[in-house]
Parts: structure tokens; C-alpha cells; sequence
């Protein structure tokens, strides 16, 4: 590390515009201290973001590149501890990554995605219906009634989890997000999410299906065995959160600049923008990943005009990178649904071998449920548009805790 003071970031997440504009006076590439006072240094340059996300010198296994983990600097009931400890693709590196990603993969397929479409149709047309018996005037909490349930329901129909377990998964999932909590409360959560995942993958076993999650522990029981038990474990752990909290995040931060834009969302009403451009604007304005921990310089690495020395943690700020003014220039954190630098040029989804392999599933739920909710209610309004809402508790996630509207005035 080098000799300027790091920047320490708040866990509760409550002003990423502003922290971001702070980090980003300091460089594109910025000393910060964690929560527990874990040193890291955060990525909010595009393209220094996007040139290490392909790097070959930087790894997300803390077990074999994080000095700081391996030899207890970094204690093992740290509260990001879930984001450094899992075993599966998200922390894999190498050969062992490749191995874990070819398993995954063959459940994201572009064919498999768009053969949802139907589904993912029907699921937002049965909310939709739920949303229209509310009395009009009356307040309702979008999030809640809206986008959390569709991804919720979308991932776990892929996995093939029982209707009745689905709702306990939800807390479980949100408290490996919110960045808030003790280290005793993580400790706490992550038994709990063990719990839930074990006692699913022994339903799973007893009663195989046409799912992911039968595929997955098919691949864990075979003679081969590429999965160990931990493994399976935490690659659930992992298509479930990512399935599910990304997608409730980018359907409320598309709604709420929709709601707070109305000349934008009259460009699309008009034709002269589409749901693909709300969508994309969307994710690179308000990255639903805001800052992903953890990666690991493999050596000293010249980046930025600062040197990431060998065994430092690095955070990627995909939402400093989408507002990168050197990007998508001065008006970088304007929503502009006919901004020609978007263009899929944001890194939202990541880059690189960790490109997100759900980003085609949470850009399908996203295109379908937008246009159904905007035309089954086009005088969908916020219920108090003078208040922002709350954000998540979360530096690690961006959204709004709730989405209060008023489906019809």
C-alpha cells in the first residue's frame, strides 16, 4: 500500500454517489478500508477495472493468493467472511474456475435462457393481476410485491426448489448482502443457509427432478465427482443469491429512474428508445452489484498510476465504472436511455472469465416485466416522489429497501 490515507468505507452503503465522487478524486484506483478495518484497494476506473478483470495476475482465491487470510491477519468470524470462505466459481481461480464454470454453464445456455421467456411471461402476468385488485390510490411496496417475488420464483422453479421452501431462503439470502451486520450475526446466517442448502440437497437426492440442482448433485455423485459436497453446496448457495438479489435490484433501480425521469421513460413510449435501452442504461447507471469483494493481486501490479502490490485485496466498483466520467463522459451520472456509450459497454455483469453466466436470465426477467408492469399501469407513480427511498444496508449491493407506488392515481 502506498503512503495516502485510505478512504474508509461505510458498510451501510447510504451515499454511493458520493463516496464514489470521493473515491474517484483520489484516482481510478483508491486505498480503502473495509469493514472490521480490512485494508482493499477499490476499482472505480473503467477502464483499469476492465483491464483487470482479465488479468491472469489477479485471482479470487483467498485460500491460495491472500496472505492477509492465510496467515489470520484477516480473522475467520470477519463479517465479509461468506464473500472470501465459499467454494465455488466466485472464489475459484485457474483450472479449478474452468472446471467450475463448465459445470455451471450448461444451465445457462442461451437456448435454455429464452426457452423461459414463456414462464417469466406468465409469473409477471399473475403478479400483475395480484397488483390490480389494490384499490386505486392506495401506496404498495413494489419491491416487495413485484421484484422480489419474480426472481425468487424464476431461480428456484431452474432449481427445482419446493414452492414451501422458497420463502425461508429469502432472509437467509438479504443477510449475506447487508453488509451491516456482526460478525456474530454472519456466523449465525451462514449456519442457517447451510442448514436450508443441506436439507435441499437431500430432498434433491431422494426425489431427482429436471432441474439444476438434480443436475448439480448428479455431477457431485458421479464416478467422476467434480463437485465436492462443499462445492455443491456453495454453487447453489451462489445461483441462488445471484439469481435472485441482482434481479430485484436492477427492476427497482429501472423503475425508480423511470419514475423520477418521465422524459426518459416518454422516449420509450414514443419509440424512440426501447426496454432493451431502460435496461441497459439501467445496469450501468445503477450497477445492482454496487462493489464486489474479493480479488488478489498475484504480484505488484502498475495500475492507475498506483501500485497494487503483491497479495493485496482489491474491491471492483462496477458502479464506479459505470459512472466513469473518462467513459461515458461529464454527464456519466445522468439516466440517459439514448446514451450511444452505453451501448453494453458497462460491466455491470463483469468481465472476462467471471462474466456473469445469469446476465442473460436477469436481462430476459427484466425486458419482460418492465414493458408488462409500465402498460398495465401507465399512471404508476411514486408515492412520495419528493423522498428518496432508503438504500439497502449494503456497500455491496444497490437498491432501494423499499419502492413505495401508486399503481393508479
Amino acid at each position: 500500500m502506498d503512503s495516502a490515507s485510505p478512504i474508509t468505507i461505510d458498510p451501510a452503503g447510504r451515499d454511493l454517489p458520493g463516496e464514489t465522487a470521493r473515491l474517484r478524486r483520489q484516482g481510478p484506483v483508491t486505498r480503502v478500508e473495509l469493514p472490521g478495518g480490512v485494508p482493499a484497494w477499490m476499482v472505480t476506473g473503467y477502464d483499469e477495472l476492465r483491464g483487470l478483470l482479465t488479468d491472469p495476475r489477479v485471482s479470487k482465491d483467498a485460500h491460495r493468493h491472500w496472505p492477509a487470510w492465510t496467515s489470520g491477519e484477516v480473522p475467520g468470524d470477519w463479517q465479509l467472511t461468506p464473500w472470501v470462505d465459499i467454494r465455488n466459481m466466485l472464489t475459484a481461480y485457474g483450472t479449478e474456475h474452468s472446471r467450475l464454470r463448465r459445470l455451471i454453464s450448461q444451465a445457462f445456455t442461451a437456448r435454455r435462457t429464452a426457452a423461459l421467456r414463456p414462464r417469466v411471461t406468465q409469473l409477471t402476468d399473475a403478479l400483475l393481476d395480484t397488483l390490480g385488485r389494490i384499490p386505486a390510490g392506495h401506496p404498495v411496496d413494489l419491491r416487495e410485491a413485484f421484484a422480489v417475488p419474480l426472481p425468487i420464483q424464476v431461480i428456484c422453479e431452474l432449481l427445482g426448489i419446493a414452492e414451501e421452501s422458497r420463502e425461508e431462503l429469502r432472509e437467509p439470502v438479504s443477510t449475506v448482502f447487508r453488509t451491516t451486520v456482526t460478525a456474530a450475526e454472519a456466523a449465525e446466517n451462514e449456519r442457517r443457509f447451510h442448514h436450508l442448502l443441506t436439507r435441499l440437497v437431500t430432498a434433491k437426492r431422494s426425489r431427482p427432478g429436471d432441474d439444476v440442482a438434480s443436475a448439480l448433485i448428479d455431477a457431485r455423485d458421479g464416478d467422476s465427482a467434480p463437485l465436492s459436497e462443499r462445492e455443491l453446496l456453495d454453487t447453489l448457495r451462489l445461483i441462488i443469491g445471484a439469481g435472485f438479489e441482482t434481479t430485484v435490484n436492477l427492476l427497482c433501480n429501472a423503475v425508480l429512474a423511470l419514475l423520477t425521469h418521465p422524459g426518459q421513460l416518454r422516449h420509450v413510449r414514443e419509440g424512440t428508445a426501447g426496454w432493451e435501452d431502460v435496461v441497459e442504461e439501467s445496469l450501468r447507471r445503477d450497477a445492482p452489484a454496487a462493489n464486489l469483494p474479493l480479488r488478489y493481486a498475484l504480484e505488484d501490479i502498475e495500475v492507475g498510476g498506483v501500485t497494487i502490490a503483491a497479495g493485496d485485496a482489491i474491491v471492483a466498483s462496477y458502479y464506479g465504472a459505470g459512472r466513469d466520467p473518462r467513459r461515458h463522459g461529464p454527464d456519466a451520472d445522468v439516466f440517459d436511455v439514448t446514451r450511444q456509450s452505453r451501448s453494453r459497454g458497462h460491466l455491470a455483469f463483469g468481465h472476462g472469465v467471471h462474466h456473469c453466466l445469469g446476465a442473460p436470465l436477469a436481462r430476459l426477467e427484466a425486458a419482460v416485466a418492465l414493458p408488462a408492469l409500465f402498460d398495465r399501469f401507465p399512471g404508476l407513480r411514486l408515492a412520495a416522489p419528493h423522498q428518496r427511498p432508503e438504500p439497502l444496508e449494503s456497500f455491496i449491493v444497490n437498491g432501494p429497501r423499499t419502492l413505495e407506488v401508486v399503481l393508479r392515481p
